[in-house]
């Protein structure tokens, strides 16, 4: 799950970026609306975080203006401000509202709900030959043997059970990582690797040249 968090307070910023990215998530961060506004623009999310009061304005306002325009994604408001006036202008147009000061641990299980709530519920079960995921459970089973999977193995494996042909590399990456991994890097290089001595045989693992990665 991708989600876009948007706080000027650095320290703050960056510890609730490595909460949630030590959490599964991959992580966008911007520090004001603008930068909030080229991240919405070029990339899917599942759940967003706006600290309300930005140096360019109230995100609450932002919010409600893209509310109107059909934007959909789970939004989780942080906020000092905490009057009952508060809260409710800032569930009219968010889906939560977290009062600072919080426990980071507290953020992550609520964007972890935002998100499951927004997103299509996948198959409960995914198959493909004799490969099997539980993606309630994050589990992995090859011919019935449970495989040992880290959580970015477990997302670029469901993408590829998922779409049941060549996944382009660009959306394994985004499937497992954020923006700050560049498409040059190796990462996922040295994943598929991973994944395919997990896997064992006979392989079923296969590049497609100049596209990407295919399960048969």
């Amino acid at each position: 799950m991708r989600v876009l968090v948007t706080e000027d307070d650095e320290n703050l910023r960056v510890a609730v970026e490595a909460s949630l990215r030590g959490a599964g998530f991959a992580v966008d961060a911007a520090t004001d609306l603008p930068e909030a506004d080229e991240a919405l623009a070029v990339n899917a999310y599942d759940g967003a975080v706006f600290d309300r009061m930005l140096p360019s304005g109230d995100a609450l306002g932002y919010v409600e203006h893209r509310r109107r325009a059909g934007w959909s994604v789970p939004v989780l408001f942080l906020t000092a401000r905490d009057t009952v006036t508060d809260r409710i202008a800032g569930l009219q147009w968010g889906d939560d509202y977290l009062v600072k000061p919080f426990a980071v641990a507290e953020l992550v299980a609520r964007v972890r709900s935002l998100c499951r709530r927004g997103a299509t519920l996948p198959a409960p079960v995914l198959r493909s030959g004799d490969l099997e995921l539980d993606t309630g459970r994050h589990e992995a089973r090859r011919a019935g043997t449970l495989l040992n999977l880290t959580t970015k193995e477990f997302l670029v494996l469901e993408r590829l059970v998922a779409n049941g042909g060549p996944v382009p590399r660009a959306e394994l990456i985004a499937a497992a990582w954020d923006e700050l991994v560049p498409p040059a890097s190796n990462v996922l290089d040295v994943l598929i690797a991973q994944l395919r001595r997990k896997l064992g045989p006979p392989p079923v693992l296969h590049t497609v040249r100049g596209v990407g990665y295919v399960l048969r």
